[in-house]
């Protein structure tokens, strides 16, 4: 009997010991799901197209995406993480944000981070990319945003001026704790063919926020023969921008020069604008790229965009927008929509 007691009160005693531990583990870690649904309807017609179209469409201030992240508290503040992120066309369904992009698209890594900063492998953010959306009113809109358009998308003219997608594959990211406001940020890539060391992709950025002021530099340095639309096999990209609060009112502006060794050169410039009008916001961004091609004359590209942004909720806005593109020797690109950007 006694030894059947003590044999009951072991076995007890495991279950409550194993239960108080996966309690303890259970309040160090946490894995939480969130995501963005944007969608508008309206007309997006891009430089010399043939002619419009009404439609609804996704993405038109944000692409649409969801995610999952979770972190675990290793002690001495230190964590370990992860995050998972996939975009998606909630006008059709459809996954990714256009046809053939891997499932966990936006971004995927696992790393740690701690009083010496965070460092991360998988698909990381595109240093470039990040400087790029913090320092224009419409942020990371592939529709309404010009220097978005003008550096990540095809046009009229021929491949982006920028090779990279906004993320990059097969990378180690270090970002810096901040300190006074600033912080930077290192990437690394490989295209992960042997022997082709040359085929390694580098990528810095500095970001410094601190009262009404902000600023931002970022290099990038392309080599992975896969990426390039453009003719090239090399690409180096750098830009700087700043932005100043006065009031309710933001400025930007931003320069990137993009050089190929196909003898491509491009510069853009961007200047916009960001006002508080009652609940609301009015956003202006204007951005003009020229190329110069190896042969032939230099193209040109003129952007301009308005928009008004009211917020119905800590989590839920609705926006309308306008765009207007000229670009030589092609007809003129005229764009505008309305739509509901909800968090969740």
């Amino acid at each position: 009997m006694r030894s059947d007691l003590r044999g009951r009160w072991g076995k007890g005693g495991v279950v409550l010991a194993l239960c108080v531990t996966a309690g303890a583990v259970q309040a160090q870690s946490s894995v939480s799901l969130y995501g963005l649904a944007d969608a508008f309807a309206g007309m997006v017609r891009t430089p010399g197209a043939a002619g419009n179209a009404w439609q609804v469409r996704s993405g038109g201030l944000t692409t649409s995406y969801w995610g999952m992240s979770g972190s675990e508290d290793l002690g001495d503040g230190v964590k370990a993480l992860f995050t998972l992120e996939s975009f998606y066309r909630i006008n059709g369904g459809q996954t990714g944000s256009f046809d053939g992009q891997s499932f966990f698209g936006r971004r995927a890594f696992v790393g740690l981070s701690g009083y010496f900063g965070q460092l991360t492998l998988g698909r990381n953010d595109s240093l470039l990319f990040v400087s790029t959306l913090l320092f224009n009113p419409f942020g990371n809109s592939f529709v309404f945003s010009p220097i978005v358009v003008h550096t990540f998308l095809g046009s009229a003219m021929g491949a982006a001026s920028v090779q990279s997608d906004t993320a990059i594959d097969d990378s180690i990211v270090y970002q810096t704790p901040e300190v006074g406001g600033l912080s930077g940020a290192l990437l690394y890539s490989n295209a992960g063919v042997a022997g082709h060391a040359g085929q390694a992709n580098y990528s810095a950025n500095a970001l410094y926020f601190a009262g009404p002021f902000s600023a931002t530099a970022a290099v990038q340095s392309l080599h992975t023969a896969s990426l390039f639309l453009n003719g090239a096999t090399e690409q180096t990209a750098w830009l700087v921008g700043g932005a100043y609060r006065i009031h309710a009112v933001k400025l930007y502006f931003q320069y990137e020069r993009v050089d190929n060794n196909s003898e491509v050169t491009d510069d853009t410039v961007q200047v916009g604008a960001s006002a508080q009008v009652g609940t609301g916001s009015v956003l202006l961004s204007w951005a003009g790229t020229r190329r110069r091609p190896a042969e032939g004359s230099d193209m040109h590209w003129s952007t301009v965009a308005l928009g008004y942004d009211y917020p119905l909720s800590t989590r839920t806005d609705v926006y309308a927008a306008w765009r207007y593109d000229t670009m030589s020797s092609v007809s003129s690109g005229n764009s505008v929509g309305a739509g509901i950007r909800m968090k969740f």
